[in-house]
């Protein structure tokens, strides 16, 4: 016999899938976040320090350009000496720097290379009108000493251009420096006593502006013009390098709370989406279409819920299809016996002979009790139809529901002899009521088409349990073996109505079974020849149907009260 198993489909949490899909975004999110603003952070840090380094190495580059020959290494050590650093003159073709660094070094911008640990940069310029030709140095540090050499150089260059273009020469160096250059007239800068005192004797002053927050603090350079006591030359201000500007905070907040919310959009909207199928199928069932079905494929709660909405809107439309069938197929089976019962009052009336209306009243009994089955098979079956009924599940010897079945039929005194043949078995499960009435409704069947013999078996393995009712009659075709289980259904001229029954036996059979989650076959008997139908059911039923005393430690089961 088949075997009978059970199980849940697990299902994926709505709120895991969702509130777990938003956290892993808000992870990898804040990650990328995190190392955006570390290469942007990078990339300014490189720019601020390219930018504060090119105005200063422009000066040294057209200082070199000015100083040829004997002159060009006394002054290179001079500026190397107010610099802190050493400088050299260095050659190099263009693969010896990238594609980006060749570009600025061509529009005289500072190409500036940090080591490994970054304690060291190597900054190159390129010296004006010589093709490959670049100063070098290695800053180790930054110190108060090279803001004045700044200066002085700025001057130097200022000095050694002709008065009537040093505004042309301002004006171009303007243009390699991040920070503003002026020349202004020494009043306007309201220096005190000390300053003033300084610049009057040639001294070059660096002048630190400390601010409430890391943006409002500046650096300015004065230094005093050579031959000119009234103006002096103003560098800056120059603001220090931010890391974390509050501006580039708040665009990275925003891209990051925008990325988040458009993840967050793209996890609801499948939820969103498969509850609007849902919502459309449930107003097409609403508006009568009961072929209305609900195509959501998930295994969360909203799938689960859409097969809900499947199987019910599946059962109501079997439910209205076998109760127009049912309506339809009664009013038919009806036909017959109230038509017989008519004749037999009409008979009644015409004939006034005792044996005649015995017989017409005997006839009209006969059919009354023809509707009356066929009442109670319809009431049966359409209580089964329903939906779940309440089974009143008990444990109850299989063999002996069989032999009594044979004893009831027996009495009848058919032609066809019925025998039980049975195995040791232990007790089964099941509302003993309704199994009474599948054996009796297939072993009436089987009479109904057998030739001599009937024979009831059952038996159980590890999981099912099983019984089988045998015939020796003609046996049903393979092609018609799911039509029987319809209900009113007729296979051919040898399965007609002169025969007995309605078509609704075979039909409560597989709703009992159903209900008791087995099935029911129909084969050909190996030991007759006829039919076979075969019943099978779980040992253990789902947590729903189990009695309540077959849960019990020691499994002390009250046994059913035998009829």
């Amino acid at each position: 016999m088949p075997e009978v198993s059970s199980g849940k489909n697990p299902t994926a949490s709505i709120f895991l899938r969702l509130y777990g899909g938003i956290l892993v975004c808000i992870l990898l999110i804040s990650a990328a976040t995190w190392w955006g603003l570390q290469e942007i952070n990078e990339w300014r840090a490189q720019r601020y320090r390219e930018g504060v380094a090119t105005g200063v190495f422009r000066l040294i580059a057209l200082g070199v350009q000015r100083h040829q020959g004997l002159e060009l290494r006394p002054w290179m050590d001079e500026v190397g000496k107010l610099m802190e650093t050493p400088l050299e003159l260095v050659g190099g073709a263009p693969q010896h720097f990238t594609s980006r660094e060749y570009r600025h070094l061509a529009h005289g911008q500072t190409v500036l290379r940090l080591n490994g640990e970054e304690t060291a940069a190597d900054i190159f310029v390129k010296v004006p009108g010589h093709r490959d030709m670049y100063v070098h140095a290695r800053m180790v540090r930054v110190s108060e000493q090279q803001g004045k050499a700044m200066a002085l150089l700025f001057l130097d260059t200022l000095g050694s251009t002709p008065p009537d273009k040093q505004q042309q020469m301002l004006d171009d160096l303007r243009r390699y420096f991040s920070f503003a250059i002026s020349i202004v007239p020494e009043t306007n800068m309201h220096l005190d006593l000390e300053q003033k005192r300084r610049i009057k004797q040639k001294e070059v002053l660096l002048l630190l502006k400390q601010g409430n927050t890391p943006n409002s603090s500046s650096l300015r350079i004065l230094a005093p013009i050579p031959n000119d006591s009234s103006r002096v030359l103003v560098m800056g201000p120059l603001y220090l390098f931010i890391w974390m500007p509050a501006r580039l905070m708040v665009i990275a907040s925003l891209i990051a709370l925008l990325a988040i919310t458009l993840c967050a959009y793209l996890l609801v909207r499948p939820l969103e989406q498969r509850l609007r199928r849902l919502e459309m199928a449930v107003r097409r069932l609403r508006a009568g279409d009961l072929a209305a079905r609900a195509d959501v494929d998930s295994r969360d709660e909203i799938g689960q819920l859409a097969k809900v909405f499947n199987g019910m809107a599946e059962h109501i439309q079997r439910l209205l299809g076998s109760q127009r069938e049912m309506v339809r197929a009664v009013s038919h089976e009806l036909r017959t016996p109230v038509a017989r019962i008519r004749f037999g009052v009409e008979m009644l009336a015409d004939t006034d002979l005792q044996t005649d209306r015995e017989q017409q009243l005997i006839a009209i009994d006969a059919d009354i009790e023809e509707l009356n089955q066929l009442i109670d098979e319809i009431l049966t079956y359409a209580k089964l139809e329903e939906g779940n009924p309440r089974l009143r599940i008990s444990i109850f010897s299989l063999p002996a529901l069989l032999e009594r079945v044979r004893t009831e039929t027996n009495a009848l005194r058919t032609s066809v002899h019925v025998d039980v043949e049975s195995s040791r078995m232990d007790e089964v499960a099941g509302e003993e009521r309704y199994i009474h009435r599948i054996v009796q409704n297939l072993v009436g069947n089987a009479i109904r088409y057998a030739e001599n013999r009937v024979i009831l078996s059952c038996g159980q393995n590890a999981h099912a349990n099983w019984l089988s009712v045998e015939d020796d009659g003609p046996g049903i075709p393979d092609s018609q073996r799911e039509r029987v289980f319809e209900p009113f259904a007729r296979l051919d001229d040898s399965r007609t109505r002169a025969s007995g029954g309605y078509g609704l036996g075979l039909s409560i059979v597989q709703k009992i079974v159903h209900w008791h989650e087995g099935n029911v076959v129909v084969t050909t008997s190996p030991a007759l020849g006829g039919a076979c139908f075969t019943m099978t059911w779980p040992r253990r039923l789902s947590t729903s149907l189990q009695p309540s005393k077959l849960l019990t430690d020691n499994m002390d089961v009250t046994k059913t009260e035998q009829n």
